[in-house]
């Protein structure tokens, strides 16, 4: 065996895995907050892709401000679906509102079809090209860079999350929102600033993957391994979604290598199907007792 370009792709799917476990802050953020599992987490990443395309292409503005603008732009969306969609259905039933998620993948598929078409695009290249090597181990710069980005950005929210009064509030309407509510905590408004933030992680996300493989109106797939780290994590622990999305981004970069992009899926549900029998809850998830 060839130790060497194993661990390249080890590296590689480490750099997948960051990305995954920053999309996956998305899922968690929203979940903890209003229990509700945004299905459609993969499609908002992918409009806000289209978005940083529109504004560096049709707009030409400098990279850094659409990088800043797609950020703001994510935040809203995320706002805008929380206010127009979901608070409107909270006290329904759990499926009710997840099939509003999944309904709300296919429009936004849609109108990412209508307005920029169905044909792949490239976004400009900025991330750096310059090969870069770990001893003898060459890692692409795209995936590096990305790799840092993510790691950084998941920190700066750990340390938000923890000391921010904002996060404080989110983990107590998290654990009973009828508590936080009788505490003087705005519990709309916790859910809101949930789908806010949740709305600018997935447009990081949607960047950086978008400049690493190109955009697609298809690339919402992402969400799939994403909601699996999640589940398999914990849906409401961040430190799950961070330790399942490294793993599932090793594991999907090593079958594709050694058994084809076809299987890539394949491998990840069985993951799913196999944690889920062992651990419902997921390995670092909240294990929820209900008293008859």
């Amino acid at each position: 065996m060839d130790w060497l370009f194993l661990f390249e792709v080890v590296l590689s799917g480490l750099g997948s895995g960051a990305l995954l476990a920053l999309t996956g802050i998305a899922f968690v953020l929203i979940y903890k907050a209003t229990k509700v599992l945004n299905l459609a987490v993969g499609e908002m990443l992918m409009l806000c892709a289209y978005f940083f395309f529109g504004m560096t292409a049709a707009f030409a503005l400098p990279i850094w401000l659409a990088i800043i603008l797609t950020v703001i732009g994510g935040g809203i969306l995320g706002g805008v679906i929380e206010r127009i969609l979901i608070r409107p259905m909270l006290g329904e039933s759990p499926i009710s509102v997840f099939m509003v998620t999944v309904g709300l993948s296919s429009v936004l598929i849609g109108f990412v079809e209508f307005v920029w078409g169905s044909d792949p695009a490239t976004l400009p290249n900025f991330l750096p090209s310059k090969p870069i090597f770990i001893g003898s181990a060459y890692i692409s710069p795209k995936i590096a860079v990305s790799f840092v980005v993510a790691t950084v950005l998941i920190a700066a929210f750990l340390v938000v999350f923890r000391t921010w009064r904002g996060g404080v509030a989110l983990r107590a309407t998290a654990t009973d929102q009828g508590a936080a509510f009788s505490c003087g905590i705005n519990v709309p408004a916790v859910f809101s600033v949930s789908w806010i933030v949740a709305g600018m992680a997935a447009a990081g996300s949607g960047i950086l993957i978008g400049s690493i493989g190109g955009i697609s109106p298809t690339m919402g797939v992402f969400g799939l391994s994403v909601l699996v780290a999640v589940i398999v994590g914990g849906l409401d622990s961040i430190a799950g979604a961070l330790v399942a999305g490294l793993a599932i981004g090793v594991v999907e970069a090593l079958v594709g290598t050694y058994m084809g992009g076809e299987f890539k899926l394949l491998v990840t549900f069985s993951i799913l199907v196999v944690a889920l029998m062992i651990r419902p809850y997921g390995l670092f998830g909240t294990v929820e007792i209900e008293r008859l």
